[in-house]
């Protein structure tokens, strides 16, 4: 019975794949049009419904969430007015994704679809979610050996992204792969006898913690040395150190705290007419106000690639020689240097906070999450396994743990900001960081945080 609930529904009408233009002339009665000439939506609902999400194999589904799901198989054949969207998620063995979503919520289709490659087969999709924001009930059920997603009383984009990079995610974890929520980065720095060398990074991070602001920081690097950007959001790491990216297109980004002066790559993205906005202040005249909260810290916006300049072309990268771990754990430093064993506890650890973007109403709160990755779908535990394993067939890789919030507590903490952590990457990436070991820790340290505003002692 369950099996067959998890099928491809029938619809009283189905769109299929209309251009952007259609797109967006379909969600014109939801647009305000901002002073960039990009269109900017507010949502009902401004984040991951994580608590009312559930997948075949970690919860179940009991006879109330079949039972609804019954109903909306009914309501679609009825009354279902859908738009089928076909996306690929990666390049080569890349996996056909399609959405198929209400009609009248056609702004989720044009931000779903701005953010991946069209698809160009045919043939049956390797995953499916279908998304109806309408209905009164907020459901998310997942079939993980059918690939299907029933996505139902949630009209925010960031739903439909998930649903497909947490299938993913679950599907090459089959091929011996470790699918992270990491963002992966290729540095390009001066070394010897005017020689480059390219050093590959992965951060590991919870959403609002600032993954996307470090993937996307050119470093403020300058010819002949760069930062590529190479994927946002979710990678797989494969055995041998390869790092396979996701979404080919554009990034869906938090604008929470995003200025010229800390993040000029991702603010000159946000800002061009290609870009899509999600419940961002937009006031008269279309001036858009990214430091107003009032609808939700959870700002969202897909940007295109191609308006990134330290963008690279790949969303692969040949390897991972850099892994970063980040935490907003008030006790740890900037940054901390692990070896392969720590990583490991770090890993299945998950230290960090919760943030707008996760649970609203535990904003700020510590939470633990295993590889910070709230997309797991089956034993976390095999997770950090996979990854120990990694590092034991590649010893040359690098740990890290980071600290992209505050240094101690109180009036007296002191806040990590974005060229500060920005600096000490680069400089455990260019190896001029002098460690030490702490003994309260059990970590090494920078040696230049003794003593200073970044020392978690400090009186």
């Amino acid at each position: 019975m369950t099996k067959d609930l998890f099928s491809i529904p029938e619809f009283k009408s189905l769109l299929v794949n209309p251009p952007r233009e259609k797109l967006r002339e379909l969600a014109k009665k939801d647009e305000q049009t901002t002073e960039y000439g990009s269109p900017c939506y507010v949502t009902r609902v401004r984040s991951r419904s994580a608590k009312f999400t559930k997948n075949s194999i970690d919860q179940g589904f009991d006879e109330g969430d079949l039972e609804e799901l019954r109903k909306l198989l009914a309501y679609l054949k009825e009354k279902g007015e859908m738009l089928q969207i076909d996306r690929k998620m990666g390049r080569g063995g890349a996996f056909h994704c399609r959405l198929y979503v209400s009609k009248a919520f056609a702004r989720i289709a044009l931000g779903w679809s701005d953010m991946l490659e069209p698809w160009s087969g045919n043939g049956k999709p390797d995953m499916v979610t279908v998304m109806v924001p309408e209905w009164p009930v907020v459901k998310i059920l997942i079939d993980a050996e059918k690939a299907v997603t029933f996505a139902v009383g949630s009209d925010y984009t960031g739903e439909s992204k998930k649903s497909f990079l947490r299938m993913w995610m679950y599907l090459v974890k089959k091929k011996g792969w470790l699918g992270l929520h990491a963002g992966s980065k290729l540095l390009h720095l001066t070394a010897g006898k005017g020689g480059i060398r390219r050093i590959g990074q992965l951060y590991f991070g919870l959403s609002a913690t600032g993954k996307s602001t470090l993937t996307g920081h050119g470093f403020y690097l300058k010819n002949p040395e760069k930062a590529e950007l190479i994927q946002d959001d979710v990678v797989a790491l494969r055995p041998d150190g390869f790092c396979i990216g996701t979404e080919g297109k554009g990034l869906y980004i938090k604008t929470e705290g995003i200025t010229k002066e800390e993040q000029p790559e991702l603010y000159h993205a946000v800002t061009q007419p290609s870009a899509f906005l999600e419940n961002i202040a937009v006031g008269t005249e279309g001036k858009v106000n990214f430091a107003d909260y009032e609808l939700t810290s959870n700002g969202r916006a897909v940007v295109q690639r191609s308006e990134l300049n330290n963008a690279s072309k790949d969303i692969d990268m040949e390897r991972a020689d850099q892994l970063f771990f980040i935490t907003r754990n008030p006790i740890m430093p900037p940054i901390a240097r692990l070896n392969p064993k720590k990583a490991g506890v770090a890993f299945m650890l998950g230290e960090s906070v919760e943030s707008s973007a996760g649970d609203p109403t535990k904003a700020g709160q510590s939470v633990r999450v295993v590889g910070t990755n709230p997309f797991i779908m089956g034993k976390p535990g095999s997770e950090g396994n996979i990854l120990v394993e990694i590092l034991a067939k590649n010893p040359g890789m690098e740990c890290y743990i980071i600290n992209t919030g505050y240094v101690g507590e109180g009036e007296e903490r002191a806040k990590v900001k974005i060229p500060d952590t920005v600096g000490f990457i680069e400089r455990a990436a260019r190896k001029t960081i002098e460690w030490v070991s702490d003994k309260e820790l059990l970590l090494e340290i920078p040696k230049e945080v003794i003593g200073s505003a970044f020392d978690p002692r400090r009186k």
